[in-house]
């Protein structure tokens, strides 16, 4: 994974952790925090995604249960909407199976 191009702020790593993910997988917002180096920043990691870069494919983030975000552009019908352009099966719980679709970067 590469941070070219990004801050090394933690905004940034996050920011170039999100821009990694592949397309048609997800990541979870602890998770993210986690590897950015702050495992309790869950919360700031969702607050980044609210008011970051609509450039990076924030749809690929999700909950630790795989939920979809109520605070995504247009709510969770759009998130859904977003993933499932991408090829993603969203649950009629708005929920997406994480256990198969979790990515994790190579070290």
């Amino acid at each position: 994974m590469s941070i070219e191009g990004f801050s090394t702020s933690f905004r940034g790593r996050v920011e170039a952790v999100v821009a990694a993910i592949p397309k048609g997988r997800v990541m979870s917002y602890g998770q993210i925090a986690a590897l950015c180096g702050n495992a309790r920043a869950a919360r700031i990691v969702g607050g980044i995604a609210h008011f970051g870069d609509p450039g990076l494919p924030w749809q690929r983030v999700v909950s630790k249960e795989g939920g979809l975000a109520n605070g995504y552009p247009g709510g969770r019908n759009a998130h859904a909407e977003h993933l499932r352009a991408e090829g993603v099966n969203v649950l009629p719980d708005m929920k997406v199976d994480v256990e198969s679709l979790l990515w994790w970067p190579a070290h």
